[in-house]
C-alpha cells in the first residue's frame, strides 16, 4: 500500500479516537523506552516526539497482532515481520487495556466481521438483508467501497 506523505501529516492532524504520551520502542536492536505522544486516528496509529507537531512515524494497523507483556506493557507486531516488535508502556493497567481494546477494534478487519455478524443476525431476525435497500447484492456485499453512484434519468 502506497501513502502520500502530505496526506498521512494531514491524516495525523484529524482528531483521534486515543491520544497520550506512552513509553515507546521501536523494533530495531538498541532501541529504548522513549516518551512519545501515540494518536489512534482510524486505523493508523502515528507517533511524534512530544514536542513536534508532525509525526516521526505511523503504523497501519492492519495484519497486525497486539500482545499484553505485562500489566502496563503492550506490543504490536505485525504478522508478515513477527520479528519486528514495537513496545508501548502505559502509566496504569486500565489505560494499556483501553489502548489494546482500541487498537483491536481499529482494523478493518475488525469491522468487516462485525459487519458480517451484524447482517447476518438482522437477515435472521427480520428475514430481510439489510444492504439490499442500498442496491448491494450478495456478489458484491463487502466490496461497498467500489460501488459507484448511478446516475438517474431525470
Amino acid at each position: 500500500m502506497r501513502f502520500n506523505e502530505r496526506e498521512l501529516v494531514s491524516l495525523s492532524r484529524q482528531p483521534s479516537e486515543r491520544a497520550a504520551q506512552l513509553g515507546m520502542r521501536g523494533p530495531k536492536k538498541g532501541d529504548v523506552l522513549k516518551k512519545r505522544l501515540v494518536k489512534l486516528v482510524v486505523n493508523f496509529l502515528f507517533y511524534f516526539r512530544t514536542d513536534e507537531e508532525e509525526p516521526m512515524g505511523a503504523l497501519l494497523l492492519e495484519q497486525c497482532r497486539v500482545d499484553r507483556e505485562d500489566s502496563q506493557t503492550f506490543s504490536i507486531v505485525f504478522l508478515d515481520e513477527s520479528e519486528r516488535r514495537y513496545l508501548f508502556e502505559c502509566d496504569t493497567q486500565e489505560q494499556c487495556q483501553e489502548w489494546i481494546d482500541s487498537i483491536v477494534k481499529a482494523s478493518y478487519e475488525f469491522m468487516r466481521r462485525n459487519l458480517i455478524f451484524y447482517r447476518t443476525e438482522i437477515h435472521r431476525l427480520t428475514g430481510k438483508d439489510p444492504l439490499e435497500q442500498y442496491g448491494i447484492s450478495n456478489e458484491t456485499r463487502f466490496q461497498v467501497s467500489s460501488l459507484k453512484p448511478v446516475a438517474k434519468d431525470t
